[in-house]
């Protein structure tokens, strides 16, 4: 079993880390460390673990965009074979796709489930921008989120959490420029303020967005908010914990194979929680899906 750490995660969650380790070495299973020292750096590492071949463990320990890095990985390591499986030890800030597919949070339940291997497909999206190709195992965000994301201070979110997220969204309500984002879903064309391209049902956390989103099947789940401006933002936004986001005003979920976000450069995007670069962007399944392990 290779774990995959980004050590920004901070000193408690290495706490959690070190304890899921203990219990594991406690039980006879061989865990060999790898910690990342650059964005991206998990995507490196878990490439070069793919070589063991199928039936190898690769495991990320850390957020949904730790997890991402380390899909990326798999998913090009051994292009047309079977890929690895896909551990998690959930030390994110929301831990969305943890809480998607039902994964353990506690140290000895995630030990449990790593040892034990039962899988479950998640079928990741691929992005490809002008900055290249990347996977995502959760969502895509072009509008407000993203700017939030791509201007979020990395002390701010290591102090606060997932409350530095709402303190970034203030600040952004009112001097993001809300200009309609054009997008084509399956060859026709739509305009929305904000766009969320979706594998999972959950968003920001355990918060419903998508309901009929499938992870482990192929295809997408395309939410266009329609409502600009900061006030229908706080409208979204006060709509999201009382898990009502999906029947809000102004909001339209829809089913999709491929998803272009056209634009000229200006536009963020963000991917489970991590920046992404700017529109264009193309959104399409992986070749393949992966096989994660749950409990």
């Amino acid at each position: 079993m290779i774990v995959i750490y980004n050590p920004a995660a901070g000193t408690a969650r290495a706490h959690k880390l070190w304890r899921v380790l203990d219990i594991l070495s406690g039980n006879g299973v061989r865990v060999q460390l790898e910690e990342t020292r650059y964005a991206g750096h998990a995507t490196v590492l878990a490439r070069a673990a793919s070589s063991q071949g199928p039936g190898c463990l690769v495991v990320a320990a850390g957020g949904d965009g730790t997890i991402a890095e380390v899909a990326n990985g798999l998913a090009t390591g051994r292009r047309g074979a079977p890929p690895c499986r896909l551990g998690v030890i959930p030390l994110g800030t929301a831990n969305v796709l943890a809480r998607e597919l039902g994964l353990p949070l506690t140290p000895h339940a995630v030990a449990a489930a790593l040892a034990f291997g039962r899988t479950r497909a998640l079928w990741p999206g691929l992005a490809t921008c002008a900055g290249g190709e990347r996977l995502f195992v959760q969502m895509l965000g072009v509008g407000l989120d993203a700017q939030v994301v791509h201007r979020l201070p990395r002390r701010l979110k290591q102090v606060m959490g997932r409350s530095a997220y709402v303190v970034q969204t203030m600040r952004e309500l009112w001097r993001y420029g809300y200009a309609p984002i054009r997008v084509r879903i399956d060859g026709s064309d739509a305009e929305a303020a904000s766009v969320i391209v979706t594998k999972g049902t959950l968003y920001a956390g355990q918060y419903l967005l998508a309901p009929a989103a499938r992870p482990g099947e192929p295809g997408f789940s395309v939410a266009l908010f329609s409502g600009r401006g900061p006030w229908s933002a706080l409208m979204y936004g006060a709509a999201l914990p009382l898990n009502m986001l999906p029947t809000a005003p102004g909001l339209r979920l829809l089913r999709a194979s491929r998803v272009d976000i056209l634009g000229d450069g200006q536009t963020p995007a963000q991917a489970d929680g991590d920046p992404a670069g700017e529109v264009p962007i193309s959104i399409r399944d992986a070749e393949q899906p992966i096989e994660v392990v749950v409990s």
